[in-house]
């Protein structure tokens, strides 16, 4: 007796999606693990000495995570209010952190104890990050001010107060000890050199500023706020090249791939837009559950960190090939009792017969409600993972089959008003997708013809079968109306394209005919 062959799924290609490499590298990571913190997620730093530790600033702590760790290897909990803005320095052996309560904190990443406490700002500090020399600390402030203070002395060196309102970003170059850049809710960028003592360029970027970045070249800067990114060349006094706005919610945070070859803005509205920085196009998306306040991306981007308002970090982690876990070591499977016994490079002989174990085949609900012939059932499981998972592809392969079996009309009969509004429902929503109209038109019709007898008596049916109505009305006009645009093209193009005529070389005659031929003879009786 035969197995039973289980309902082949049709996969269909999603509609509008173009794959590129882009889409290939950025969808190269496994499921997300999600950590929750004690507060929204306001900064997220990774070390840049391996193993790429990242600290994680979150209510009135830090935590420090391992590049694989689910649990915090160190946590900093020596603060009075919220604390922001946590970052580690070049050697990665010191960590600093702004404080609502104005205290700037500086800690050894082996310690717990604050290492200096810089006490000089009267609201709280937003910003706070190494110089590249590393003996230098830039603070951002709500007192509208920016200051620069020495390490070892504990001392604050220049404060500048140009900004009108709040700061709440700033960077400093990784190229020149003297260069930081501030944004502020203003809608200015202020880049100021420690060697004036004032700044050296002002930027509109007429929203409130969010997020700075440097290049890693440091010509370009690029600054979020509000909805829009904008890329600013320093070069030329801070001249905008270009001013991008595909998020429709305020852009908090931005980072840049490793390669510096692509830019990534998180957003309010959830989204990650990753851009293509030569002509700065959106070439990917991802999509979270809540609202991003923070986001960074680990060195070669093997994982991709996100801080969000519900307190939730997802960390998404890059999957790795089997030649590369090979290279790190992976344990590998031991050799099977046969290789011992006849050798790993045995091939089999001609006369060798396979004895093959049986293949346990897992059928899937309506699949075993197809074997025990209950055609009804089947359907309603195929409708009820629609519902779960809308994956329409599924419960259109069950109706075919049915109809292959030549039992979908007694599927489809003897249903009640909520069965029936139920499936109504699938049809509206699927029946004029092209993927899967052949198969679901014959099913409404089938439809159509049980309950044609029983249509005035219940109000919901009746909605959805005029509803069902017009949308296929709506859908013929929109073919014949395409229909019209076709012969239009084809006239069009049957005008424009050039006549060839058809060479005959065996009709020299200037009548067609060839000469000595005079063509057929009537003969007169």
């Amino acid at each position: 007796m035969a197995s039973f062959k289980p309902t082949k799924i049709q996969i269909y290609p999603k509609l509008g999606e173009k794959v590129t490499q882009d889409t290939l590298y950025w969808r190269n990571y496994k499921a997300p693990v999600q950590i929750k913190e004690f507060g929204a997620v306001r900064s997220i730093d990774f070390s840049p000495i391996a193993p790429h530790n990242y600290a994680v600033t979150a209510s009135t702590r830090i935590h420090i995570y391992g590049p694989f760790s689910q649990e915090p290897v160190k946590t900093f909990t020596r603060f009075k209010d919220t604390a922001y803005s946590g970052r580690f320095r070049s050697d990665g052996q010191l960590l600093v952190a702004g404080c609502e309560d104005s205290v700037v904190r500086l800690f050894d990443v082996s310690g717990k104890v604050a290492l200096r406490m810089f006490k000089g700002h009267t609201k709280g500090v937003h910003v706070a990050d190494f110089t590249s020399d590393s003996y230098h600390i830039l603070t951002c402030s709500d007192d509208y001010t920016s200051c620069l203070w020495d390490i070892p002395n504990s001392t604050e060196l220049t404060k500048y107060k140009e900004h009108t309102d709040y700061i709440r970003c700033g960077a400093t170059s990784k190229l020149n000890k003297d260069l930081f850049v501030t944004g502020s809710y203003d809608h200015t960028l202020k880049l100021f050199d420690a060697r004036v003592q004032k700044s050296v360029m002002t930027m509109d970027h007429n929203q409130p500023v969010e997020c700075v970045l440097f290049y890693p070249s440091e010509g370009l800067l690029v600054s979020a706020g509000g909805r829009y990114v904008k890329v600013w060349d320093l070069l030329k006094r801070g001249q905008p090249l270009v001013s991008l706005k595909n998020h429709h919610k305020t852009v908090t945070s931005l980072c840049l791939s490793g390669n510096g070859q692509r830019l990534l803005s998180a957003s309010l509205d959830r989204h990650v837009k990753v851009y293509n920085t030569t002509n700065y196009k959106v070439v990917h998306n991802f999509d979270y559950t809540a609202s991003i306040l923070s986001l960074a991306l680990a060195p070669e981007d093997e994982s991709v960190v996100v801080g969000m308002t519900n307190g939730i970090l997802s960390i998404k982690h890059r999957k790795i090939s089997e030649e590369k876990q090979e290279a790190i070591g992976q344990p590998r499977r031991r050799p099977v009792f046969r290789v011992f016994v006849k050798g790993r490079n045995n091939i089999p002989k001609q006369e060798d017969f396979l004895v093959s174990k049986p293949v346990m085949s897992h059928l899937a609900k309506y699949d075993k409600q197809l074997k025990r012939f209950n055609v009804s059932k089947a359907l309603d499981t195929a409708l009820e993972s629609w519902k779960k998972h809308r994956k329409p592809e599924i419960t259109v392969a069950v109706i075919k089959e049915l109809d292959r079996r030549g039992t979908l009309k007694n599927a489809l009969a003897g249903r009640d008003e909520q069965n029936l509004s139920q499936l109504l429902n699938f049809l509206i929503g699927n029946v004029v997708d092209p993927r899967f109209a052949s198969v679901l038109v014959n099913a409404t019709e089938m439809i159509l013809d049980i309950y044609h007898a029983v249509v005035g008596q219940s109000s919901v049916v009746d909605r959805q079968l005029v509803r069902l109505q017009e949308l296929v009305e709506r859908e013929i006009d929109y073919q014949q109306d395409l229909l019209e645009v076709l012969g239009m093209l084809d006239t069009l193009f049957a005008s424009i394209l050039p006549r060839k005529g058809l060479p005959c070389p065996s009709n020299s005659g200037p009548n067609g005919l060839a000469e000595g031929h005079s063509g057929p003879q009537m003969k007169v009786s």
